[in-house]
């Protein structure tokens, strides 16, 4: 799976691109959205709820709008002052879960700090919880149950299944232990019958488990966090961390001299995360659809 090696580079791994990939789901997704126009006249609907201006967030809602246009989405923005109340937030959710129009909903994360974000998500109905963020969610991805996968760790299954990396028996560490993310990526992993070990940032002796890791998520939120001399030789490395500066949670350069696989930033994990995110938006309307 590694690049040959060459005298100015003695290793290099190879780039687990996911543009190409991600291009490929939304090209499907957009065909499925407009079968389902004609065969049922109803027309996949994603709605993206936004509390605050939070110039990160506003840029990331509208580049997820704009490629849902283009899959055939029709993209409804809820924007919400930030001085919006939990009860507030959750009265609108709630408002998009009734909506029959609305087939998938999307709050973007974070939300301000005086609001409960979990009772939020909570209020999405878990048949539109296309972004997997929601109890039932999660629950439904640890026993293995139908429902909506966590779109990062769901489009990081899909990047590792498309460089057929093997997982059954694999040692696999997770960096990071957030409950859109990090939880639900040990889930998946443990799914798919590899041995997984959670870390974070209060981790003692970190380099210990990385040393071990044949796979290596790193959701931690901290750039390059992971050093490259803590990388296990030949490991397969997803950075699903994203910071300032383009900057990843794993040491970029070091990493591609010591792993078989590495995933860029950016280019990586994101364009994963919203191919997901449109793939289960229509899978949601497809079953809205049938009803």
């Amino acid at each position: 799976m590694s690049a040959q090696p060459t005298p100015a580079q003695p290793r290099s791994a190879q780039l687990m691109s996911g543009t190409a990939l991600a291009a490929e789901i939304v090209a499907d997704v957009a065909r499925r959205a407009e079968a389902l126009v004609e065969r049922t006249g109803v027309r996949p609907g994603l709605a993206t709820v936004l509390v605050g201006d939070d110039p990160a967030s506003v840029t990331y809602v509208t580049m997820k709008r704009n490629r849902a246009a283009k899959a055939g989405i029709d993209s409804r923005l809820v924007r919400l002052p930030a001085a919006t109340t939990t009860a507030e937030l959750v009265a609108a959710v709630r408002a998009l879960s009734e909506d029959p129009t609305v087939h998938g909903i999307l709050l973007q994360h974070p939300v301000p700090a005086h609001i409960d974000e979990r009772a939020a998500f909570e209020a999405i109905d878990p048949a539109k919880d296309v972004d997997g963020v929601t109890m039932h969610s999660f629950a439904a991805m640890a026993f293995g149950e139908p429902g909506f996968a966590s779109c990062t760790p769901g489009g990081i299954m899909r990047l590792l299944d498309a460089h057929n990396v093997e997982l059954t028996g694999r040692q696999a560490v997770v960096v990071g232990r957030s409950p859109i993310l990090g939880k639900p990526m040990g889930m998946l992993l443990l799914a798919r019958d590899a041995t997984v070990t959670y870390c974070h940032s209060r981790t003692v002796d970190l380099a210990s488990h990385l040393a071990a890791a044949d796979i290596l998520v790193a959701a931690v939120g901290r750039p390059e966090f992971i050093k490259g001399r803590d990388i296990k030789p030949g490991a397969v490395v997803v950075d699903a961390g994203y910071n300032p500066g383009n900057v990843g949670d794993v040491d970029f350069a070091g990493a591609m001299e010591r792993a078989s696989l590495v995933t860029p930033v950016p280019g990586g994990v994101g364009p994963m995360t919203i191919a997901v995110l449109l793939e289960q938006t229509v899978t949601a309307a497809e079953a809205a659809g049938c009803m």
